[in-house]
């Protein structure tokens, strides 16, 4: 009850005292996933990379060597078995085929149904082409951007082209430290990866549109107050929201994590991570970014705009 109290009571944490330090540790963050991105590259799931994905269960322990030795006879490109849960009866069973079409990979599920016999209940069967699957990748990147673009139109017009600017960076940031993430600790990168991200891209401007209208109301009340104490100010007015909220999400999250199995791990990690990235960004990043511009010259311009009544 005590630190919920410290929570939600006001706040006056000099925030912008940091800027610069987190400028260079933003830019860090984002080289360095570059970095990760270009010399690790991602562990494409199936949906992604194409190939064959089973899950499988018995009524007792699953030996994975034996597994391994019974399948050994098959042409299959990166065999990959893996146990589900802690009873160990349970096993999935992941067969990468980047040269191999859709029919080979429709017989390799057959052929892998047929070594194994009718002992194990098949829970889940996937089979993916590349060519899908190349298809599928592609969506997924034209999604994410077309996405970061509505979010910029978005915000250009309910403010202005400076704050637009502040959260197109911030969406940079979060996706590009988000996405190095993935690729450095390698975790599946998959359409469920996808999903994940755009929410985690939902998420943080959210959070950052609640920071940009306190601004703008701060602006018009305080407007001899200097504009680094101001955005100080701003932020530490919604500060309780942005932790309670935080802190709210990510009790789903890390159960979601550490109980989910492998199938939700990448979703559940992407959030986690994004999560926190999000909540630095929209203070350091999109809130700081915003100290390089005279943010009243704006404002009075604002009051003259027909869109400042939008929202």
């Amino acid at each position: 009850m005590t630190m919920l109290k410290w929570i939600t009571k006001d706040t006056n944490i000099d925030f912008m005292k940091a800027r610069f330090f987190t400028y260079a540790l933003s830019i860090v963050l984002v080289v360095l996933s570059f970095l990760s991105i270009y010399y690790k590259g991602f562990n494409f799931g199936i949906d992604f990379s194409g190939g064959v994905l089973m899950e499988i269960k018995s009524e007792k322990p699953i030996n994975v060597e034996e597994i391994r030795s019974k399948l050994s006879v098959l042409n299959l490109d990166e065999l990959n078995l893996q146990t589900i849960g802690e009873t160990g009866n349970e096993l999935m069973i992941r067969a990468q085929a980047d040269n191999a079409n859709e029919e080979v990979q429709r017989k390799s599920i057959v052929d892998i149904k047929k070594i194994l016999g009718s002992e194990y209940e098949y829970r889940r069967v996937d089979s993916v082409g590349p060519q899908v699957g190349d298809e599928l990748k592609t969506a997924g990147i034209v999604a994410s951007v077309l996405a970061m673009i509505a979010i910029a139109i978005y915000i250009w017009v309910r403010f202005e082209w400076q704050f637009a600017l502040g959260a197109l960076v911030g969406l940079f940031h979060d996706i590009i430290v988000t996405v190095g993430l993935l690729s450095y600790f390698r975790f599946d990168f998959s359409l469920t990866t996808v999903a994940a991200i755009l929410t985690l891209v939902g998420y943080s401007i959210n959070d950052t549109v609640v920071t940009y209208d306190r601004i703008r109301e701060n602006l018009k009340k305080y407007r001899k107050m200097p504009q680094l104490e101001l955005l100080n100010k701003s932020i530490n007015d919604i500060f309780s929201r942005t932790i309670l909220t935080g802190v709210t999400t990510l009790f789903a999250v890390v159960p979601l994590y550490l109980c989910g199995g492998e199938a939700l791990e990448s979703f559940s990690f992407t959030i986690f991570a994004g999560l926190i990235i999000g909540t630095y960004s929209s203070i350091y990043v999109c809130t700081a970014f915003l100290n390089l511009f005279d943010l009243r010259a704006v404002n009075h311009k604002d009051e003259d705009n027909i869109f400042a009544t939008i929202g």
